[in-house]
């Protein structure tokens, strides 16, 4: 959120360089994998929610009345119609983004974390006025269903709009003439209604605000079992809407990111924006309500604890980054070591771009961490977030390293000489 979560699809964020990744000359390979691997993970979305509904241990395959409430579609189609007008509201700043390549700047307006102070204020009301927002447990794996729906359809569109889109508006790397791939990328960069930019209102505002609005509903529903809810329970739900408030609260570092700068917009965007996100990051919220654990005082502690090292060395690293990326000479980044390189732009060799070369990955994983702890050692599914984002962070500082190498060359070279570390300290 926040620029981990562009990155659902977590989505990893740019590297901590003073300047932004090439774009892509072309596919990975095999195009029609990536393809499969997106129908795999809709599958999973499906398979992990409805885990949690039956209370047996291995449950049963979900019946066709547990994947299907005419409800579902209601509430999907109402919380994006809420975030649409959100996303009008006149309030907060309005920002330009980098520079396109015919030259232009669109602007995006910087009111996501009014859009989460306004939704919660509504759940509360709802909540104040009798509304059963545990009613979410039962609902999630129809919620899931829709929004899968709500992907290939949308991204349909989008597909379908791209070809009417001028040259210049494509994605480099989505233009490949293959239709699977390209509608699997997204062929165009920065598809608009009027004003209304849907890659960006996609990135943070329903999935990752939904996602919060999801774990509350498994607290209520914990409630309702059991009278009150467990000091897990309040633990996921805290440090997961610190992390969604601060990805909000720093909206206009997204304006930066991989997902915004150089991706075009196709079912990969979407399906992580609007399913991936919030069906699979709170999967501890909802096995908790099936699986209560109880904490100790001091288990809970060292949970807090590395959460909280986790938010300020993810924090920390990432405002360094983005203040040096904005003003180079500020007072706070002013005095930290660089290495010039041959495109004029220098390197961070020191501050928390010193410690390791991806210091926002090592936060980020710490948290993720803290997130699944309190869900005890019983069943590996609500450690499944930080397996794959562990993966995913890998797969990404590799992919990192070799943009870097063919980018800086010999700087590189001396760069990687000074911080020898990728993510973990001594470790990796």
């Amino acid at each position: 959120m926040n620029q981990r979560l562009t990155r659902s699809t977590r989505r990893a964020q740019t590297s901590a360089k003073a300047d932004q990744w090439s774009p892509p000359v072309g596919p990975p390979t095999p195009r029609r994998l990536c393809f499969c691997q997106g129908l795999f993970v809709c599958l999973f979305v499906c398979l992990s929610v409805c885990l949690f509904v039956c209370p047996l241990w291995p449950p049963a395959l979900p019946s066709s009345d547990q994947l299907w409430d005419p409800l579902a579609p209601v509430v999907l189609l109402g919380w994006m119609g809420l975030h649409i007008l959100l996303y009008f509201l006149p309030v907060g700043k309005v920002s330009d983004g980098l520079t396109l390549r015919d030259g232009s700047r669109l602007k995006y307006p910087i009111n996501g974390f009014h859009a989460l102070c306004i939704s919660s204020g509504l759940v509360m009301l709802f909540l104040g006025l009798g509304a059963p927002l545990g009613r979410l447990f039962e609902l999630l794996p129809p919620l899931a269903v829709c929004a899968i729906g709500a992907s290939f359809l949308f991204s349909i569109y989008l597909y379908i709009r791209s070809f009417w889109a001028p040259s210049h508006a494509l994605a480099l790397g989505g233009n490949t003439g293959n239709p699977l791939y390209d509608f699997f990328i997204g062929r165009e960069l920065n598809p608009r209604i009027g004003s209304f930019d849907l890659k960006y209102f996609c990135e943070l505002r329903p999935g990752l605000i939904g996602w919060v609005v999801i774990n509350l509903g498994m607290l209520m529903k914990e409630v309702e079992l059991r009278g009150s809810p467990s000091l897990a329970m309040i633990l996921v739900n805290c440090f997961q809407l610190l992390y969604v408030a601060d990805a909000l609260w720093n909206e206009e570092a997204v304006l930066t990111t991989m997902d915004i700068v150089h991706d075009g917009f196709g079912f990969m965007l979407v399906f992580g924006d609007l399913a991936w996100v919030p069906f699979t990051y709170g999967l501890q919220a909802a096995f908790l309500v099936v699986h209560p654990q109880s904490l100790s005082a001091l288990g809970a502690a060292v949970i807090i604890v590395l959460n909280g090292i986790g938010y300020y060395i993810f924090r920390k690293s990432n405002s360094q980054k983005n203040q040096f990326r904005r003003d180079p000479t500020h007072p706070s980044v002013s005095k930290l070591e660089t290495i010039a390189t041959a495109t004029g732009k220098r390197l961070l060799v020191s501050g928390w771009w010193g410690l390791v070369r991806h210091p926002n990955y090592l936060g980020d994983l710490l948290m993720a961490l803290a997130w699944s702890l309190p869900c005890g050692f019983s069943h590996l599914l609500p450690y499944f977030y930080v397996v794959y984002f562990t993966i995913l962070l890998i797969h990404r500082e590799a992919r990192d390293e070799r943009q870097c190498r063919d980018k800086y060359g010999v700087a590189w070279d001396t760069y990687c000489r000074r911080v020898p570390y990728r993510i973990f300290p001594y470790i990796y």
